[in-house]
């Protein structure tokens, strides 16, 4: 199976469940996924939301692509080019879930930044928060084992 195709039906089945999430251009967006994903990463997790701090910004729509060894954050710009964020488990600090009155945000502190994911269904928060700090301690705690292991 194409993995754009994959990503791309991740995507739209998260948009159903929770419709009020703010994303769009999904298909070009999971392109720009796919292009960076390597042979032996499988997907596990996507979700769709805004990769901004502000409720009004709503053209910085993203795809946030949980797979084996990373978290993959695909944005098609809207004009020319675009961007692409990779964090991996030894990068992951610390997750924050934020509920408003309409949406909800997760922010993911890094070593290097702070991403915040806007506009997310209130429903999805949870779905989102277990799926990230579940993956990222996981791995987390495999890659401390294995560095005090080669010590």
């Amino acid at each position: 199976m194409n993995n754009s195709n994959n990503i791309y039906r991740w995507a739209i089945s998260f948009k159903k469940r929770y419709p009020s999430t703010v994303a769009w251009r999904l298909k070009k967006h999971c392109q720009i996924a796919e292009k960076h994903l390597n042979d032996d990463e499988t997907v596990l997790y996507v979700f769709t939301g805004q990769r901004n701090d502000n409720w009004y910004d709503i053209i910085s729509t993203s795809v946030f692509v949980i797979t084996d060894k990373r978290l993959i954050i695909a944005q098609d710009r809207l004009l020319f080019g675009y961007f692409l964020y990779s964090i991996t488990p030894d990068m992951f600090n610390d997750l924050t879930v934020i509920s408003g009155l309409i949406w909800g945000k997760v922010k993911i502190d890094t070593i290097k930044e702070l991403v915040t994911i806007s506009n997310l269904s209130k429903e999805s928060l949870d779905e989102i928060e277990t799926s990230i700090t579940k993956y990222m301690m996981e791995e987390k705690k495999e890659y401390l084992l294995k560095n005090n292991e080669n010590k």
